[in-house]
């Protein structure tokens, strides 16, 4: 939730969205199938930028991967046995059933272990960490969609890595600090830790040396990471995916629910049932270990989570219009052009607005929650200045115009959450 508002004044993401105009909804598309508006499309660009840049920075390698695959796919992975009901139905393109059955993926993970199967690895080149931001779809029911938050194609952040048995702990490790990292970015403050444990319950793959052994190393990895974040590691039975154990990134939204933003999780299930393999120092063929992790999260999640956090005025680089330039009047407007295409040259995202008297157009502006606002009259024309207004740094005050170009491409260069004006 935003630092500045209350409660009383606290407004969900869809609300916020009438006036920013993140995204919509059609019946003629479908409930849960959110499309993204030009607006929305910014913001995601730059998450979708972001995740890029951690998962490069981290070493991970590109892939593509098809939304669908046949049912065979999903039933060798084990998503068919766990998950059918809350897949969409096989679509039968065969003359009979299972001739050529295919399905939308529930998840990305099958794809990306066939990719690493694609070629021979020696123990030498690991870890190999396979990336894609892509979608995978859940036939949630009617009742529980919700704007952003609850969607039947989720377009997720995801990552896997395939490392050695004794490298389990340093990826585990990086993983988790690239998580912490991005929310840390995105000003998603994180409650804690959760260790996702299995229950008694039936369902769960592998062995219980496997589940030991597992939960260990995210134990042990936490352990490595957590001090000094001031998160605690909190244990949550029953939690863990059907494959294995995993370290969730907890939040809670202005309304005090919980959600899971971003996930570091072993699996012993998929190297098993693709038989992934590597080529070890003895010469001999050796089982890799798979780890699933998200930095940035799903898109849909995240960006409710970021409107919320911020109540819609988001921070300059995320903001759909990083600055709305307002001349008073027509003798104005050269500058603001000026000005304008200026801003256009250092990357930053202007709007010019000239339609209606300057208090009107403020108050759109308000209402777009636009990061920063600049009104021209004579006197910043003849001090070659800019009277800003910057509503999430309270800061309302003439700067130089030049100086104002490199403050806000500093600011949008370095993701800076505030300007220091």
């Amino acid at each position: 939730m935003s630092d500045n508002a209350s409660h009383d004044e606290f407004q969900d993401h869809r609300e916020l969205n009438q006036a920013l105009g993140i995204f919509t909804t059609d019946p003629l598309i479908g409930s849960g199938l959110p499309v993204w508006l030009p607006n929305g499309s910014i913001v995601r660009d730059e998450l979708e930028q972001l995740a890029r840049d951690v998962a490069r920075a981290d070493g991970c390698h590109g892939v593509h991967s098809p939304v669908l695959a046949k049912r065979e796919l999903f039933e060798r992975s084990g998503h068919w046995a766990k998950f059918a009901d809350d897949m969409f139905p096989v679509m039968q393109l065969g003359a009979a059933p299972g001739d050529d059955d295919l399905v939308l993926r529930p998840a990305n993970c099958p794809h990306h272990a066939l990719a690493y199967a694609a070629s021979r690895h020696s123990y030498r080149e690991l870890p190999v960490r396979l990336n894609e931001l892509a979608p995978m779809f859940r036939a949630e029911r009617s009742g529980v969609l919700s704007g952003l938050s609850r969607v039947r194609q989720i377009s997720l952040d995801d990552t896997h890595v395939f490392c050695r048995p004794d490298q389990i702990g340093d990826e585990a490790a990086r993983a988790l600090r690239s998580a912490l990292h991005a929310q840390e970015v995105l000003g998603l403050p994180v409650d804690y830790v959760r260790m996702s444990l299995r229950d008694n319950g039936a369902g769960y793959l592998g062995t219980d040396q496997q589940w030991g052994d597992a939960e260990a190393a995210l134990r042990l990895a936490a352990e490595r990471v957590l001090p000094g974040t001031g998160l605690e590691l909190v244990d949550g039975v029953g939690e863990a995916a059907f494959y294995g154990p995993k370290l969730d990134l907890q939040v809670r939204d202005g309304r005090g629910h919980e959600e899971t933003i971003a996930t570091v999780q072993l699996d012993f299930n998929q190297p098993e049932r693709f038989d992934l393999t590597y080529d070890g120092e003895d010469g001999g063929r050796h089982r890799v270990a798979m780890i699933h992790r998200g930095t940035v999260g799903s898109m849909e999640r995240v960006v409710a989570s970021l409107l919320e956090r911020y109540q819609g005025r988001l921070p300059l680089w995320l903001a759909p219009v990083q600055v709305c330039l307002l001349p008073v009047a027509p003798a104005h407007d050269g500058p603001a052009r000026r000005l304008h295409d200026d801003l256009l040259a250092a990357g930053l995202r202007p709007r010019t607005d000239v339609d209606g008297s300057l208090g009107a157009r403020i108050r759109r502006s308000r209402e777009r929650r636009d990061a920063v606002i600049v009104v021209i009259g004579d006197d910043e024309i003849a001090s070659d200045s800019v009277q800003v207004t910057d509503p999430a740094a309270d800061f309302r005050g003439a700067v130089d115009r030049a100086r104002f170009v490199a403050q806000l491409q500093k600011a949008y260069d370095s993701r800076a959450r505030r300007i220091d004006w």
